[in-house]
């Protein structure tokens, strides 16, 4: 199946330069470009696209805002990759509360960006565990205390999902969880894909977020 591709980005070049490189995939199709946020929403609307790299900073209408739109619908089905300068980006962080499911440097190579948005089309999401580890951590700092509203939703997972919930905002791929807890990577699967019904929750980024913003994970050091 062709993963269809939407680029928002208000640099001609950045755009242009994705395309080239993700049209070079055999199963990856660029539908569309959009030069800024509201565009962005209006051709996915129109487009249906599977994955939106989104732009942070652009005019009009922001990614983060953006972002919000294209994924609180209830029928919302683009997954959204954001895209960043740096790797250490406060709006990132933004990004991924609104409902991005994942961020990609800009100055990422050829196979790693076709390996993100294949991820992302998946819906596994967390992309470079390392790295988003890191993010995750040093925005929830950003992002002040926990919101005791949450809080209370945490209580309908088991113990088992609890801990799974920990270690995948920790960072930890499915294996790396199998590996942790002796067991069966499919079992970390079946695991995860009760967190995200349970707790209403769109994808393993999402997760992770949740799991610092309830105050389950706290990053070091805060």
């Amino acid at each position: 199946m062709t993963i269809r591709v939407l680029i928002a980005d208000d640099q001609v070049m950045v755009r242009q330069g994705f395309t080239v490189l993700l049209n070079a995939e055999p199963d990856i199709e660029v539908v569309g470009q959009a030069v800024d946020g509201l565009d962005a929403v209006e051709q996915v609307a129109e487009l249906a696209p599977d994955v939106v790299l989104m732009d942070v900073r652009m005019p009009r209408l922001g990614g983060i805002e953006a972002t919000g739109r294209i994924t609180g619908s209830a029928d919302a089905v683009a997954k959204v990759l954001v895209l960043t300068t740096f790797d250490l980006d406060e709006y990132v962080y933004e990004a991924l509360r609104a409902g991005a499911s994942g961020f990609l440097l800009k100055d990422a190579s050829a196979e790693e960006l076709a390996h993100a948005v294949r991820v992302v089309a998946a819906g596994d999401a967390l992309l470079a565990p390392n790295l988003t580890k890191r993010l995750i951590g040093e925005f929830s700092r950003l992002a002040g205390a926990p919101r005791a509203p949450l809080k209370d939703r945490v209580g309908d997972l088991t113990e088992r999902e609890t801990e799974v919930l920990s270690l995948i905002a920790q960072g930890l791929s499915n294996a790396e969880i199998a590996a942790r807890l002796v067991v069966a990577e499919q079992t970390v699967k079946t695991h995860v894909g009760r967190i995200l019904v349970k707790l209403g929750l769109r994808d393993r980024t999402q997760a992770a977020v949740y799991a610092y913003e309830t105050g389950l994970v706290r990053p070091a050091g805060y």
